[in-house]
């Protein structure tokens, strides 16, 4: 059984929100997956990563690399889970994994862009009523997350 949470971007983008949650994946000792509905998005996460600040980055890697299983943060656009990890993230309205078995999976969708709303309407009614966790945050006006369901 996973927790699966969904996170309803408003008031930041995906530029802005995915860094910090990858920070206390980190810190919680989970090694991570990113996995983008839009493969083209790919490098642009990857560079984010490595620029979001000045003074630091978060070690990570693409799926089609050498040591791809040794990342503790994997980008990629399959549902594979090659670096083993305890938390999966999906971007870019990508689907949900044929195989939940994370601690944690988090949605991070785009409340501005119905298609994003529409695809996390249904990623919720698919799981609900199974045995997994389902958690549903939205950002306030000040950016704070505030849990609705």
């Amino acid at each position: 059984m996973a927790e699966v949470l969904f996170y309803h971007l408003q008031a930041q983008p995906l530029e802005e929100v995915l860094p910090g949650l990858l920070e206390r994946s980190l810190a919680r000792n989970w090694r991570v997956v990113v996995e983008s509905g839009a493969p083209e998005q790919l490098e642009e996460i990857d560079n984010l990563l490595w620029t979001y600040r000045e003074e630091s980055f978060l070690p990570h890697g693409l799926d089609d690399h050498e040591f791809a299983s040794e990342q503790p943060i994997l980008l990629t656009s399959t549902d594979a889970n090659a670096n083993a990890a305890h938390i999966r993230f999906l971007v870019h309205d990508a689907a949900l994994p044929s195989d939940l078995n994370y601690v944690r999976v988090v949605l991070l969708f785009d409340g501005l862009d119905e298609v994003s709303v529409q695809n996390a309407r249904q990623h919720w009614k698919a799981l609900k009523g199974t045995d997994h966790d389902l958690t549903y945050w939205q950002q306030n006006e000040a950016g704070r997350w505030q849990k609705k369901a």
